[in-house]
């Protein structure tokens, strides 16, 4: 009798904490909203792809500067294996299971590569973490971990060359 009761207090308490965890979640995202608002809609046309498609995995997107500050609102918090397509007019960042993120070129700060994002930690230059500014006005950096590494460094150079009015090769 006296293990039952146990067992069945520790089910409970584990039914708490996750009943914690969810109102957390949710209530951050509820206080987020307002900030975040609506994201960009894809347009139809997105000019000429300069890059060829990436594919890897999309760490989320953070509220800069902070990359571990996880933005909650919609499904910009859960990671998703992901195909990042850099065109004329911005950034196509295609997500399995989840919606489109289109990057206009006006909203983007910077690309870079940093060692962790939204609380994943790789090796150096692991992730290439786009910095931009939503319609509200909020900047957020969105990560993506590429499955080949060697293409960093054209998604750093695109930006920097769309930013400057240079062209890119």
């Amino acid at each position: 009798m006296e293990r039952t009761l146990q067992v069945v207090l520790l089910a409970l308490l584990f039914c708490l904490c996750v009943w914690g965890m969810y109102r957390a979640w949710t209530g951050k995202a509820r206080r987020q909203a307002e900030a975040i608002g609506e994201l960009p809609p894809v347009p139809e046309d997105k000019g000429a792809q300069l890059l060829e498609p990436t594919t890897g995995l999309y760490t989320g997107t953070t509220v800069a500067p902070s990359w571990q500050n996880r933005v909650h609102v919609g499904d910009l918090g859960f990671r998703a294996a992901a195909e990042l397509t850099r065109f004329e007019r911005g950034i196509l960042l295609e997500r399995s299971g989840a919606t489109e993120i289109w990057i206009p070129n006006e909203s983007v700060t910077v690309v870079r590569t940093e060692r962790g994002h939204a609380g994943k930690v790789m090796t150096q230059d692991g992730v290439l973490v786009i910095r931009w500014k939503l319609p509200t006005g909020t900047e957020v950096d969105t990560g993506f971990r590429g499955d080949d590494k060697t293409v960093y460094p054209a998604w750093v150079a695109g930006v920097v060359a769309a930013k400057t009015g240079e062209e890119t090769t």
